[in-house]
């Protein structure tokens, strides 16, 4: 293979998993303010599978041919003019260019430099890789959206998922008695990474084991089982429900203003200077990161497959040789 090309996942319509294919593109080349990055490991999401079949963030990417992915762990090999927070060999990881194409699922991307922080030094590539989408969506949720304070009760739906244990981990970081909902068999691993209580959703609704809640991070949605709007059950007046998979359909800003609580929808976005905090974080041993399975990039499609599956606890992951 030529110096100018590279290996990349690309899908040339949209559909199941059988799609994504390898193929060789061209090798990017870092503007100015840009960093090239040798991907070692590439996270995947919800969002990705959902790209792939045409939702998600389809209408952003338009029609294929692309290439997915967002999260990267990685080397930087070249930097563009004006960069100054980064230098080649420096190892990174970042959520780069969301919602736009980021095409992670290849040996190399390029993008701008302070969208990439310096990976976590406790981690190896395939756990930092695991890191940035997940972990920046609970934080912005958290933190930032949510403004979760010591004391204050949070419910986090879905909590063994990727989101969900950065979720319940940043949540119980700041104090907050964290209420997560899960199978059972995820109860003893989350009580680990500091939930309070836990609720098998599978036996118990929600609405029936928790009230009183400051805070509702929704990693659901309402197309399944109503759970945005069943969550407006368990707030407290003046409460606020993150509503992350879908975000707000006028019924539920209805019922959410009937009930005296407050809804807002929610999509991240890309973040290097919390990526620092949350290395740090995970650095210090106040945050675990989650993999359930790896899948070299030539087998992308049956990563999505077990994605899709669901029931993950963690994370999903690609590595790259290269």
């Amino acid at each position: 293979m030529s110096a100018d090309m590279m290996r990349a996942v690309v899908q040339d319509g949209f559909g199941g998993p059988e799609v994504l294919r390898v193929q060789q593109v061209p090798r990017p080349v870092p503007l100015p303010t840009e960093v090239l990055v040798r991907v070692h490991a590439a996270g995947i999401n919800p969002v990705d599978w959902k790209t792939r079949g045409g939702t998600g963030m389809a209408g952003v990417l338009g029609e294929p041919p692309f290439t997915l992915g967002w999260d990267v762990s990685g080397v930087v090999e070249e930097v563009g003019f004006g960069v100054t927070t980064l230098k080649a060999g420096d190892e990174v990881y970042g959520m780069p260019w969301f919602p736009r194409a980021a095409n992670a699922y290849a040996e190399y991307v390029t993008a701008p430099a302070r969208q990439f922080a310096h990976k976590p030094a406790t981690l190896d590539h395939v756990h930092a890789a695991a890191v940035p989408l997940a972990a920046l969506t609970a934080w912005q949720a958290v933190v930032d959206t949510a403004h979760v304070q010591a004391g204050q009760r949070v419910l986090v739906t879905a909590a063994a998922g990727g989101v969900g244990h950065f979720a319940v981990q940043f949540a119980r970081h700041l104090g907050a008695h964290v209420i997560a909902t899960a199978s059972a068999a995820r109860h003893p691993w989350l009580k680990e990474l500091g939930a309070d209580e836990t609720v098998d959703y599978t036996t118990t609704r929600f609405e029936d084991a928790a009230d009183d809640v400051d805070v509702v991070i929704d990693l659901v949605g309402d197309a399944h089982d109503s759970t945005s709007t069943r969550s407006l059950k368990v707030l407290r007046p003046g409460g606020l429900l993150v509503a992350i998979p879908a975000g707000v359909s006028p019924e539920l800003a209805h019922a959410a203003e009937t009930a005296g609580g407050r809804v807002t929808p929610f999509l991240v976005e890309p973040d290097g200077a919390a990526l620092t905090t949350i290395a740090d974080l995970i650095d210090a041993g106040h945050v675990a990161v989650e993999v359930e399975e790896t899948f070299p990039l030539e087998q992308a499609g049956a990563a999505h497959a077990r994605g899709e599956a669901g029931r993950t606890r963690g994370k999903l992951v690609l590595t790259v040789a290269n």
